[in-house]
């Protein structure tokens, strides 16, 4: 299945083992340049807390909570110093189970 144009969805892992996916419409401007799309995502990533503005409420997200971020489709456009480009998952992540 294609994703909707001018949608990202990102899938949030929590420290606590919980995960929670969101659709972000327009996360940045069409128009923008490979350049500027690298930096507002850098500074985005940098931010304390995220807020999601969503139809019934706004959520909070407090970065120091979140392991992972999964972002769909991918964004090819971040490029340089600590991206690695051509990457290939061969497993996915496991978790230990204490019985």
């Amino acid at each position: 299945m294609q994703p909707e144009a001018g949608r990202i969805q990102l899938t949030f892992h929590y420290v606590n083992g919980q995960t929670e996916s969101y659709n972000v419409y327009d996360p940045i401007e069409a128009g923008a340049i490979q350049q500027e799309i690298q930096q507002e995502i850098r500074r985005i990533l940098e931010k304390p807390w995220w807020i999601l503005h969503l139809p019934e409420q706004t959520v909070y997200v407090n970065t120091a909570n979140v392991l992972k971020i999964e972002i769909k489709p991918g964004t090819p456009q971040i490029q340089g110093e600590g991206v690695f480009a051509n990457a290939q998952r061969v497993t996915n992540l496991t978790r230990a189970h204490n019985p």
